[in-house]
């Protein structure tokens, strides 16, 4: 039986009220976690003292492509992006993503242990995002959930896909189009079914029926230009979503508020004004967002930026105002709503799985916070020497 007893830990749960912190003793079995009580006595456990560290549930970006981008050797590859079609919602990116990059391995050092993993934004419906731990060699027995969004992507990066080739869409106007033609014909296909009609199955309308029963989001990559279209096709369709990047989310700050999606934010490390379609890092915004009610997570898109970025993300949010507490539930139980695995994932509570991440120093208010450990399914992945 695999047992490890964390001794003295001073713990964020990310939970509310008088469970926010908890200081004592954890006991993780079989992948669980066990039992949390001020003091626990089992002499055949693996002892981890964390006196004087940080523990927390383990960490999750809810926003990479790590494993389907290469860009670490001279034959640098994209198997994020099917640019055949604009519309590919039937590929799913499991069957891309390599689990021996060595970007997973910065992920679980870096008290990172689950990912969601996503189609590149190249064309409108890009495909089947899924999520994933960190550690391992064989990405489905690594798997959490699949599928767990379907990506959209608006603006510059379909544009720049079609619009080279000389076809639709090549305009802002045409991805619209584009994508509201698609989702009428899942919607009548999926009507068809429900009558019992049994129409030509169509693995790409197959594809849609999720996100359109709100069993899983669509995940919808856009910025300034692209938000409230996003959100109108949502509201058009009563569908479930995320923005994501969601640079610019200060000028639409009410309608994003009412329209009940989630926000995944980020990655900060680009230029804060000026032209362009990731010219409006308003980080700033995600305090507003967080406190008006809105799920927050915040992202890496890695491998475009390092996956160490995460907590970078993590300190700017509280270089802006927003308290320690709540900027760490952007990167554990916020997150771990975005992927639907909160039942399993993103706190510190019996039941869950036992994904813990300890640090020396505090992530986020720290610079110099390095994890010390990390835990996934309840086996020591990473110890600082």
């Amino acid at each position: 039986m695999n047992r490890i007893l964390i001794k003295n830990a001073n713990a964020y749960t990310m939970l509310t009220g008088d469970k926010e912190y908890f200081k004592g003793d954890i006991l993780l079995e079989n992948g669980k976690i066990k039992e949390m009580k001020k003091e626990i006595s089992e002499p055949d456990a693996e002892i981890i003292d964390a006196e004087g560290l940080v523990v927390l549930p383990g960490l999750i970006d809810a926003h990479s492509h790590v494993g389907l981008f290469d860009f670490n050797s001279d034959n640098a590859n994209d198997d994020a992006n099917e640019m055949t079609n604009p519309n590919t919602p039937a590929m799913n990116a499991q069957y891309s993503t390599d689990a021996a990059a060595r970007e997973f391995k910065f992920y679980y050092q870096s008290g990172i242990t689950s990912v969601l993993l996503t189609p590149g934004s190249g064309n409108v419906i890009c495909g089947l995002a899924f999520a994933a731990k960190t550690y391992g060699d064989n990405i489905f027995d690594m798997t959490i959930k699949s599928p767990c969004a379907l990506k959209i992507a608006f603006g510059g990066n379909p544009k720049g896909t079609y619009g080279a080739k000389g076809r639709l869409p090549m305009t802002r106007m045409g991805i619209a189009q584009v994508l509201r033609d698609i989702l009428n014909k899942a919607k009548s296909y999926m009507e068809k079914k429900d009558k019992g009609e049994n129409p030509d199955y169509d693995a790409d309308l197959e594809a849609i029926l999720p996100a359109l029963r709100n069993e899983i989001p669509f995940k919808m990559h856009c910025t300034q230009y692209d938000m409230l279209t996003a959100i109108e096709i949502a509201k058009e369709f009563d569908v479930h979503f995320s923005l994501e990047h969601a640079w610019g989310a200060a000028d639409y700050m009410d309608e994003i508020v009412q329209s009940g999606c989630d926000v995944c934010y980020g990655p900060i490390a680009t230029y804060r004004t000026g032209a362009g379609e990731r010219r409006k890092i308003d980080i700033e915004s995600v305090k507003e967002l967080d406190d008006r009610g809105v799920n927050v997570a915040l992202i890496t898109d890695a491998p475009i930026l390092s996956v160490e970025t995460l907590i970078n993300n993590v300190g700017e949010a509280v270089r802006e105002g927003i308290k320690i507490n709540r900027a760490l539930r952007m990167v554990t139980i916020n997150a771990a709503k975005v992927i639907g695995a909160e039942d399993r994932l993103g706190s510190l509570e019996i039941g869950k799985d036992a994904d813990i991440a300890i640090f020396k120093g505090t992530p986020g208010l720290d610079t110099n916070a390095k994890a010390v450990y990390t835990i996934i399914d309840g086996k020591i992945v990473h110890k600082l020497n």
